[in-house]
């Protein structure tokens, strides 16, 4: 059954909703998340785990993303029922969210990445999951923040391929009483943001702007189309060393890795990756890519 939330998650969630039923998700990187099923609906809950290195930092994170959501909330950026409900326990933090009803990046565009994927319902699922992807991040950057990791992962697909992002503890926004953004997933880490990591110390905060963002998403739907991540470079090589060249541009050629030819999302996918920020599209016009 795997380690049991929280007690004073449970209790609280018990006096909201009811009986609760847990499952455990996932246990690792020092932070662990369970599925609860209560009468009616369905949560996703989040802590950190007692006995990692990290976990004191781990529940900074998760106090950080709990505020993240209230802010993201009252800007109407993120809808107000998503924050379910948030607390202390004996080791750390919580965080309880609704549970979002979708399949990760990577497994929604299985079909996609076959030789022989090219129909009209991938075609179709492929757009409409990058430009639904696009509308909930036009969001946030309409309220002057940047999520800051966009990668596959923290973006669920429903039945109808509408994209859904999930994980804001990472984002940035105009507070300044935050832990150092040091970026997120090396393989979708826009240019600008690695060549700032590379630059600064490892207690240096780096600002995350609504443009990495969108080289993200590009990046997300290279490697989850193409089934390649982006950047040239082995599993083994040292963080920096894939930092660097992520920051100089090595990536690998669309036209070499696509698995079938798709002239719409290959010109949005090399827009999302242009190398000059200011050159990429907005979160707004990818929403509104067509075929």
């Amino acid at each position: 059954m795997g380690a049991a939330p929280p007690a004073e998650a449970v209790e609280a969630l018990e006096q909201r909703f009811g009986t609760v039923v847990h499952g455990l998700l996932s246990d690792r990187r020092g932070s662990r998340a369970w599925k609860i099923t209560v009468l009616g609906a369905a949560l996703a809950l989040k802590a950190n785990a007692p006995d990692g290195d990290d976990s004191r930092e781990k529940a900074r994170e998760l106090a950080q993303e709990d505020h993240h959501l209230q802010v993201l909330a009252e800007a109407g950026a993120v809808h107000s029922a998503y924050r379910v409900d948030a607390g202390e326990w004996e080791s750390g933090r919580w965080l309880a969210v609704e549970w979002v009803d979708g399949a990760p990046l990577w497994h929604a565009l299985a079909t996609a990445r076959e030789v022989t994927g090219n129909t009209v319902a991938n075609r179709a699922l492929v757009l409409r999951v990058a430009q639904t992807w696009a509308a909930r991040l036009a969001l946030i950057h309409a309220a002057g923040w940047a999520h800051a990791d966009v990668q596959p992962t923290n973006t669920l697909v429903d039945l109808d391929g509408g994209a859904h992002v999930i994980d804001y503890a990472l984002a940035c926004g105009p507070d300044t009483a935050r832990l150092p953004y040091r970026g997120a997933l090396t393989h979708t880490t826009a240019p600008e943001i690695a060549d700032a990591i590379l630059a600064t110390a490892a207690d240096v905060h780096v600002q995350a702007e609504p443009p990495a963002d969108i080289w993200g998403l590009g990046a997300s739907l290279f490697w989850c189309w193409t089934g390649r991540r982006p950047g040239v470079y082995e599993d083994d090589t040292p963080r920096a060393d894939k930092l660097r060249a992520v920051a100089e541009g090595k990536l690998h050629a669309l036209p070499d890795v696509q698995p079938w030819p798709f002239p719409a999302l290959e010109a949005l996918i090399e827009a999302c990756l242009a190398p000059d920020p200011a050159q990429r599209p907005t979160a707004a016009e990818v929403a509104a890519w067509s075929s």
